[in-house]
């Protein structure tokens, strides 16, 4: 293999596809980036068995063609500092590689492509196509409630739900639910339901660009994304997923209208004497219209409060305040509806955007 590619192009795309490598193996062919030229172009791929990145075809003059895989960190290392515009890359004998650009040179011996495992094959029957802004929202306003209890693999996933006229995201980490849908444009003529894994969703959220259709084909146990520059093949995530739909109560005894950024920085305020959240939940008080917010710690008493729109009775009831925010942070409207079927102190918290079905959160109460 040689070739000749521009330094920025090379370090713009080693950047992208070393999402997918893994620094601590038992395999070293994990921390490898894959380098290929062949009759289709010049491409490069990392793949840590769960998620694999590809490129799409790099511009780059092939004099040769050829495979190697690299160690990653060090090839990038080596890549993004050396001194000129242009890099050369050969492939000499017993997998010896040497990178050149202007008097500088480094050889680094690397790994035959052949050990290097592939993706695997997914036909392109049946595309799913999403606006890639609309992909990343879904994403953000979601993936804050995985779980990362490895016990329960299932959470530590999101549920993604197609259907004629709706996708649909959601993610319960065990204390709350985070569901957002989108309708689409075109509609779909296959209904499908899929467990993502949280990491993959987070690097692709990643690479995203407005402007561009993300399409998303599906297999028994993984699935493809094609994105603009690249593609991504991850492994699904296998069982049933929880059956959340029954927690979503639609009938609510008090509502509450307020706006969200000032329930941002009240709730903020609150826990700004507490070090550790489970431990000191903040106490919301509707009363009257007003809503109370105060927090109790070894360091002191916190009090707050906002005037809110009440449609229903008082009630009371703690929260982790981290739940609550990293809703709030995820919603770009300004105001919300706080919803509480019951007024027991064990009643969820239901929070959605004003006017609209899209948004559907639900939180747990602390027992404090």
């Amino acid at each position: 293999m040689k070739l000749i590619c521009s330094k920025k192009v090379l370090v713009e795309n080693i950047a992208l596809v070393s999402r997918a490598a893994t620094s601590r193996s038992q395999m070293q062919i994990l921390e490898c980036v894959l380098l290929i030229a062949d009759g289709d172009g010049f491409r490069m791929l990392c793949n840590d068995l769960e998620l694999c990145i590809e490129s799409g075809n790099i511009e780059a003059e092939i004099i040769e063609v050829g495979s190697i895989a690299l160690d990653c960190k060090v090839f990038f290392d080596i890549v993004r500092r050396l001194p000129g515009d242009e890099v050369e890359i050969t492939l000499e004998a017993n997998n010896m590689t040497i990178i050149r650009s202007l008097k500088s040179e480094y050889k680094i011996l690397g790994q035959t492509g052949d050990e290097f495992p592939k993706p695997p094959v997914i036909e392109k029957e049946q595309p799913y196509a999403i606006a890639a802004g609309q992909l990343r929202d879904l994403i953000r306003q979601t993936n804050f409630s995985v779980s990362t209890d490895d016990t329960k693999p299932l959470l530590t996933g999101e549920l993604i739900e197609i259907d004629e006229n709706y996708i649909k995201m959601i993610a319960v980490d065990g204390f709350r639910i985070s569901l957002r849908q989108f309708k689409l444009d075109t509609p779909n003529k296959e209904p499908i339901s899929a467990v993502i894994p949280g990491k993959t969703l987070n690097e692709i959220a990643r690479i995203l660009e407005d402007d561009t259709i993300a399409t998303i084909y599906f297999a028994d146990r993984s699935l493809l994304f094609e994105l603009e520059g690249c593609t991504i093949t991850s492994r699904l995530i296998e069982g049933d997923f929880i059956k959340y739909e029954n927690m979503l109560s639609k009938d609510f005894i008090t509502k509450v209208l307020t706006d969200r950024n000032a329930l941002i920085d009240s709730v903020e305020r609150a826990t700004l004497i507490t070090k550790d959240a489970k431990k000191n939940p903040v106490r919301l008080k509707l009363e009257d219209g007003r809503l109370i917010i105060t927090s109790n710690s070894e360091l002191g008493i916190a009090y707050d409060e906002l005037a809110v729109m009440q449609d229903g009775q008082n009630l009371e009831l703690s929260f982790n305040p981290r739940f609550i925010t990293d809703v709030l942070k995820a919603l770009d409207d300004d105001k919300v509806e706080l919803n509480f079927a019951t007024t027991s102190p064990t009643s969820p918290c239901t929070i959605k955007v004003e006017g609209s079905e899209d948004y559907n959160y639900l939180i747990l109460p602390t027992r404090r």
